[in-house]
């Protein structure tokens, strides 16, 4: 028996709808290159953005069509975040920092027809229409006219016959009506970030898309609300912003989109301009912009909160943005893959009872599974394991915004799938209040003896070191014991007093003895990569730190050795 209800279905014209006729008022407000501010509405977006429709239309964008941007934090990228899927066509947002390699696989494989891009990043796709490296590009369309060019250098070049943004939409009419189709058609594309083999894509629907902007608004989610002035760190590149931009139009909460002015000064100034209230972004962005705030003074008195996702944050991080400034970091974990919203760490009632430290604990952890979203962890058989906070197991999710394949790569889609369940690479814990602990990714762990270490457990121990900025823990092969962990650390200041003894006794507070580096093996260096959404590259640093030759900065115990 069918129940009597209406049918209407998930479609992401009706976020946008909600914003125009309810918060048409509210401000949409977008840092330039050039830090000038551009200040409009939700109901100038919404208007804006049924010309866009109108224009792609008559351009020939049908539905199912890939149109790909390659873009910074602005207005226009957020128009074309509705206007593309609302014609039923799949906004594809390019990682603007992955090798460029890398970016013309995923343009071929997308077979994107459009590509909207900044102007400042247009030179790379000169270069490549040139070369003929992206053949199923039609059109070019440069988003945003008004950013100058670099100082003292030449304007980039631009591809042949590249449209102006502006003047696309200009002369357009408002589009009629709104299509309304299926809530599983496709509506967004994003691909990994791929540290090892070919990017994969993951294919978003209406329906995956407005399920989960409902679940960022959620209290126990990321808690998006109407009275929210919301700043995402994280790029509109990067799993859609953390789908920031469709939960803030569907709860209308004020919007402030950062340009490319990312980090340290910047940020700290819009923040405090625009009184923003909720910020998400990596724990890179917030460890620089507390060093900026130790520096200069600056009023965020009404910051409240600030979502970490992408790496795990520091106790030290989150102990120092609550006492130093009230401000509360909030552990969420996701991927590419769950759209990116799987666990979010609020603590739950059951936590009034629980002392300062063990709440911290469970702050430190990636969280509780945020309504919609379910998890389990396996052991090396498959077998599931207790929720004993104890048992290290393979993290699987399911739910109605994880993939459950990828975009055409059925050979990726067979090795990570076993009865509807995504398998995430990622090595965790459940506590029996259901938190979640990462510990660390499957090809991360360093076995030593057949014993397993946790290198984010170690990192975020040597970070607390009042001296150490950042750290990373890697496995360096041993003829003796399987695997043995390298430690790696950047001072927070070329002189501060940190020293290998230092690092180790710190350690000892929490690792076993035959857990611990070797002295020789914690090496001190200036500066540790990172991937293309900010996250460490261990596959980088093993192949290039770790190797004879590699170079450490003075005070490093010894040279670095395979």
């Amino acid at each position: 028996m069918d129940g009597l209800m209406m049918r209407d279905g998930l479609l992401i014209g009706s976020i946008l709808r909600r914003a125009e006729t309810l918060f048409g008022s509210k401000e949409v407000v977008s840092r330039r290159g050039d830090g000038s501010i551009v200040r409009t509405t939700w109901g100038e977006v919404g208007r804006r953005t049924r010309k866009l429709m109108t224009a792609l239309k008559s351009m020939g964008v049908q539905p199912g069509d890939r149109v790909a941007t390659f873009a910074w934090n602005s207005q226009r990228h957020l128009e074309l975040y509705f206007a593309v899927p609302m014609i039923g066509a799949v906004l594809h947002t390019i990682n603007i920092r992955l090798p460029r390699e890398q970016i013309v696989y995923i343009i071929n494989h997308a077979q994107d027809r459009m590509l909207f891009v900044d102007k400042s990043l247009a030179c790379l796709f000169a270069e490549l229409q040139e070369a003929g490296s992206i053949p199923s590009i039609e059109r070019f369309v440069i988003i945003d006219e008004l950013a100058p060019p670099a100082p003292a250098l030449p304007r980039p070049a631009l591809p042949r016959s590249a449209l102006d943004y502006e003047a696309l939409i200009e002369p357009a009419s408002v589009f009629e009506g709104e299509p309304v189709f299926d809530e599983e058609t496709a509506s967004g594309l994003c691909y990994t970030s791929a540290t090892t083999g070919d990017p994969k894509g993951v294919l978003y629907s209406h329906r995956s898309t407005v399920l989960h902007a409902m679940g960022n608004c959620m209290v126990d989610g990321a808690a998006m609300c109407e009275r929210e002035i919301a700043l995402p760190v994280v790029p509109m590149f990067h799993v859609n912003a953390w789908g920031m931009p469709y939960s803030c139009a569907m709860v209308g909460a004020k919007l402030v989109l950062p340009g490319s002015g990312f980090v340290g000064q910047p940020l700290a100034e819009l923040l405090e301009a625009e009184k923003v209230t909720c910020t998400a972004g990596v724990p890179t962005v917030w460890t620089l912009l507390y060093q900026h705030l130790q520096e200069k003074t600056y009023d965020l008195s009404h910051l409240k909160t600030i979502l970490v996702g992408g790496a795990a944050a520091s106790r030290t991080l989150i102990e120092n943005y609550k006492r130093d400034f009230g401000i509360t970091v909030i552990h969420a974990w996701g991927m590419t893959e769950t759209s990116p919203m799987g666990t979010v760490s609020r603590l739950r009632s059951e936590s009034e009872g629980w002392s300062q430290e063990r709440k911290l604990e469970a702050l430190l952890c990636q969280g509780l599974p945020v309504p919609g979203v379910e998890v389990r962890i396996l052991d090396e058989h498959d077998r599931d394991l207790p929720w004993d906070g104890q048992s290290p197991g393979e993290l699987l999710v399911r739910g109605p915004w994880i993939a459950r394949e990828y975009y055409n790569n059925p050979a990726a889609t067979a090795a990570f799938q076993p009865e509807g369940w995504f398998r995430t690479g990622d090595v965790a814990v459940i506590d029996p209040f259901g938190y979640v602990r990462l510990t660390d990714r499957k090809k991360d762990l360093i076995k030593r003896k057949g014993e397993w270490i946790s290198s984010v457990d170690m990192e975020n121990a040597a970070v607390a070191h009042p001296g150490v900025l950042e750290a990373a823990v890697v496995a360096r092969p041993d003829a003796v014991c399987d695997e043995v962990p390298v430690c790696l650390v950047v001072k927070k200041e070329p002189q501060a007093s940190v020293t290998a003894d230092d690092i180790l006794a710190l350690l000892a507070q929490r690792f076993a003895k035959w857990q611990l580096p070797r002295p020789e093996d914690i090496l001190f260096v200036e500066s540790l990569p990172k991937t293309s959404v900010g996250k460490l590259d261990k596959k980088r640093i093993r192949s290039t730190m770790i190797q004879p030759g590699a170079a450490a900065v003075p005070g490093t115990p010894r040279t670095p050795s395979a």
